[in-house]
């Protein structure tokens, strides 16, 4: 009998984005999932960890475990993966400047269990370009950054062939407000700066780039626009295809193929109605797998509960499932490309790429993405992209299901659950995880801890590799904040431009004219009633370095007639009230979404009590759930903002009225 089963393509390397707590919490969990079916690892790391802080650090406070695992030495990496078998495993470590850090601890441990290095395979973020971005885990500069990513580069080619040292990660681009053109050129101008990096170190010879170029993986964002992002894909693949042919030379078209791995859109997932997320996933995922030439590497699916809170194993089951349900149960590993002939395809990839190489122009004009960073320019761009985007739903435009428009709704069994429907984390973590520190410190030899970090140093002071001194550093027993503060010491440290001075035509008035004419009428009534023109400080607390919602609260506020306190991201409670009481503000808004909400507002509030500014009204946004909120009212926060809070119309006639209320005047409600 002839068998007429079709060939079928292997599917991507399934994942889940995962960690929290401790290691040894993360391992369970990891253990747990590789045994359901996923077939490779996605660490998450927590913010002390991913900006070089040891959990004891005063910055930590309130964030340890809460984003991700919190790894302060090679005891909690050994544990973190015990019992998997790291030879064995393909593991992606979101961290960038802690990249080196991170992955010298990996191959550390590895060396420690008798693994030749050889034989690791995974991938390591290491994009700190996006990091100034958008996601805000910089430490360093921008050279000695670009520096610690060549230097991993050169290291693990000759080292750890399999390893992909550098991820360049457009997916905090989209969350942050890129187009499609914009996420395309701006990682595109990523990706030319870290080879031409690399290639000016000289450390490779010539014949051996195309082996660095082959090892540049990306990591990409697919929205909900699944047709126009499938072929934002195809016109990465094409972009890239040709810019390492032509700039770089490599004449064999397998390592010039585009290797991405991909998480589908967390920014469009929605608190209310939260089981619409589940087809939004679906329908993101499909972005990515429907064209075969320009199929994702690797998939990780966020939860359809993360707008709410930590996703449960349960949650990140369901997110794996969808990922097994259509690469087994479906036909779409059984074909060709679909799409290609298709001159609708085509033409949406020709304008992308046009669109793309334009704007690679306006960068390359300026110096290239780094000065671009430097000016503020791109970080401009983004802001206004995300401004435009937040304005077509406020006008209803974009239509969000269940937010602006078919709000109508029966309640979600889903969310019913005493639990409400998100984990946990371990109140008891932190303190934990900062007695297994202390110990680990007691317990170690402290003058070849002490010797390792000056060869460490010495490294950072000269040209030499950082790597091999920063293994030697783990196998010492150093700790994260250790290796972090050693190279402030020698590099210093960076703040960006925030971006929210993006030009804004008052004569033009963006989303609901009629709204925001009457808002700019009640912000300055309230100020001439008061004396003085109304001024709002908003401040990111801690060490969460998502500042959109931030930016987009400053940026609104300008607008609307605020005058705005703004100075990014990582300002301690102490910094916060300084500045509120140094400015004369008139409230003061905190924004934080990682989890840290009840330990960093209430020390906020202490440290405006401190300076006699109890009156001053607090308000704060961020994912906080419901219990959490009522806490925080009780503590004396005037109001809460959660993602289900989308109109900042609104928000901004709320916020009036909590500065009115607190200086005696009567609430002018709901706007018209």
């Amino acid at each position: 009998m002839v068998s007429t089963q079709k060939k079928v393509d292997r599917p991507w390397l399934m994942r889940t984005y995962s960690g929290h707590s401790s290691a040894k919490a993360s391992n369970t969990l990891y253990r747990t999932n590789l045994a359901k079916g996923q077939t490779g690892l996605s660490v998450a790391f927590d913010l002390p960890t991913q900006t070089g802080y040891d959990a004891d650090n005063p910055l930590s406070r309130g964030e340890v475990g809460k984003v991700g695992v919190p790894i302060s030495n090679i005891e909690d990496m050994d544990q973190l993966f015990d019992q998997i078998p790291l030879d064995k495993m393909n593991t992606a470590m979101t961290i960038n400047a802690t990249a080196p850090w991170l992955l010298s601890m990996y191959i550390g441990l590895a060396q420690r269990r008798g693994i030749d290095p050889k034989e690791l395979s995974g991938t390591t973020q290491n994009d700190i370009i996006k990091e100034y971005l958008s996601r805000g885990t910089y430490i360093y500069p921008p050279g000695p950054s670009m520096r610690l990513i060549a230097d991993t580069i050169n290291y693990t080619v000759k080292h750890v062939p399999k390893w992909n040292p550098t991820n360049i990660c457009s997916y905090h681009l989209q969350e942050a407000g890129a187009t499609p053109v914009q996420e395309l050129a701006y990682a595109l101008c990523a990706s030319m700066a870290v080879l031409d990096r690399v290639k000016a170190t000289g450390e490779i010879a010539p014949s051996d780039f195309p082996q660095v170029v082959e090892r540049i993986s990306f990591f990409v964002n697919a929205g909900i626009r699944f047709v126009e992002e499938c072929c934002k894909l195809r016109a990465f693949g094409e972009m890239w295809d040709e810019l390492t042919l032509t700039r770089y030379k490599v004449e064999d078209p397998k390592l010039r193929r585009f290797r991405y791995g991909v998480q589908v859109n967390s920014l469009g997932l929605t608190e209310p109605q939260p089981e619409n997320n589940v087809q939004r996933i679906v329908l993101e995922m499909l972005a990515v797998v429907l064209s075969k030439n320009a199929r994702a590497r690797a998939i990780q699916l966020p939860a359809w509960n993360e707008a709410m809170g930590l996703p449960r194993p349960w949650d990140q089951q369901w997110a794996l499932r969808i990922q097994q349900v259509m690469a087994f149960e479906t036909d779409l590993l059984e074909y060709a490309d679909i799409l290609d002939g298709s001159p609708v395809i085509a033409a949406k990839v020709k304008e992308l790429v046009e669109g793309a190489r334009a704007e690679i122009e306006n960068v390359e004009a300026q110096g290239g993405i780094v000065a671009a960073i430097e000016s503020g320019y791109i970080k401009r761009e983004l802001v206004g992209s995300h401004m435009n985007r937040l304005r077509a739903i406020e006008s209803g435009d974009l239509k969000i299901i269940g937010v602006n428009c078919f709000q109508e709704t029966a309640e979600s069994p889903l969310t019913l659950d005493s639990d409400g429907s998100i984990m946990k984390t371990n109140p008891a973590a932190e303190r934990e995880q900062i007695e297994r520190l202390q110990a680990h410190r007691k317990n170690r030899n402290d003058a070849e801890a002490r010797a390792a970090l000056q060869g460490l140093t010495d490294a950072a002071k000269s040209d030499a590799n950082i790597m091999p001194s920063s293994i030697r550093c783990a196998l010492a027993g150093v700790t994260t904040g250790e290796w972090g503060d050693s190279l402030r010491a020698v590099f210093g440290e960076f703040r960006p431009p925030t971006g929210i001075d993006i030009a804004i035509d008052s004569r033009e008035v963006l989303g609901k004219k009629d709204q925001v004419a009457e808002l700019r009428a009640r912000v300055a009534n309230t100020g001439n009633e008061l004396g003085r023109p109304l001024k709002l400080l908003v401040g990111k607390p801690g060490l969460d370095g998502h500042s959109n919602g931030a930016e987009q609260v400053a940026v609104k506020a300008r607008d609307v007639g605020f005058e705005v306190v703004y100075d990014g991201i990582r300002l301690t409670p102490q910094q916060i009230a300084q500045a509120a009481q140094e400015e004369g503000v008139h409230m003061v808004g905190l924004s934080i979404l990682s989890g840290s909400h009840m330990e960093l507002v209430e020390a906020v509030l202490q440290e405006l009590r401190a300076r006699d500014l109890a009156g001053v009204p607090v308000i704060a946004g961020g994912i906080i759930p419901q219990e959490d909120a009522e806490k925080l009212m009780a503590l004396g926060v005037r109001a809460i903002y959660t993602p289900k809070d989308f109109n900042l119309n609104t928000i901004m006639a709320d916020m009036v009225d909590v500065i009115r209320e607190g200086n005696g005047l009567k609430r002018l409600g709901l706007l018209q």
